[in-house]
């Protein structure tokens, strides 16, 4: 089973937006898949949809138990080590620094940069030692999902924007420290895609209608996954580290 799939992947948050997305990108494209998120009933129709390419793992993917269970699955169920990592999973909270709900704002620290830690923690871990004794041949690759508010803050977001942030740190630290053993680490910035994170994140109804007025045709799920996919699909040597992805009419942030 091990040599039917191109590229074996983990990717957390794969039950709803960017993550869902690349997930069915990554299928199509003969990957195999472990999906992680905390909806049980839509990782079954994810796995009665996609087929034997893709595995489920349900749970909070911060817990250690969980993240143990993501990397086990991937060797179980096709046979191989992931070589593929893509930190998507997160939580927004609108809100600027004078006014943000501070009672959320610990879980949006746990989701976001503790467990995205964690996560590219044991990655690292595991692909490093890989990569050591088969770089150039083969390709291992951590791909974080950040944001565009991490690198410009805009007022009703400042305090999700401050996670993000966090989160650029790490994965250009990260990048430092094992692109020279043949892991490559890209960060992935979007704008504006249209999710059920807006909701969730608190943002008006107006606020979203205005994003669509004013910078529409806004990004979606896909949009971003075929930039990940782009990612992961150049040659082992070759390294795209960043890339920044926003609708076109999208002037700020």
């Amino acid at each position: 089973m091990s040599d039917k799939y191109v590229r074996i992947a983990l990717v957390t948050g794969a039950t709803s937006g960017i993550g869902e997305a690349t997930a069915r990108r990554f299928v199509a494209a003969g990957f195999g898949v472990v999906g992680n998120g905390r909806t049980v009933a839509k990782l079954a129709v994810l796995e009665k949809e996609l087929g034997p390419a893709f595995c489920g793992v349900a749970g909070d993917f911060g817990s250690h138990t969980v993240l143990d269970r993501l990397f086990a699955a991937a060797s179980e169920r096709f046979g191989r080590s992931a070589d593929i990592v893509v930190a998507n999973a997160g939580i927004g909270l609108g809100g600027s620094v004078k006014n943000a709900d501070l009672s959320k704002f610990g879980d949006v620290v746990r989701t976001n940069v503790v467990s995205t830690l964690a996560l590219l923690q044991k990655a690292a871990q595991k692909m490093e030692v890989k990569q050591l004794r088969s770089y150039p041949q083969s390709a291992a690759d951590i791909v974080i999902v950040g944001s565009i508010a991490g690198r410009h803050v805009s007022a009703h977001s400042a305090v999700y924007a401050a996670t993000k942030s966090a989160v650029h740190g790490l994965a250009e630290g990260l990048r430092r420290e094992v692109g020279p053993n043949g892991v490559r680490v890209t960060l992935i910035e979007p704008g504006i895609v249209l999710s059920g994170f807006q909701s969730a994140a608190g943002y008006s109804d107006e606020l979203v209608d205005g994003f669509k007025t004013k910078f529409g045709p806004v990004l979606i799920g896909a949009d971003v996954a075929n930039a990940i996919h782009y990612i992961v699909t150049q040659p082992p040597h070759v390294h795209v580290s960043d890339i920044v992805i926003r609708p076109t009419r999208q002037d700020y942030p």
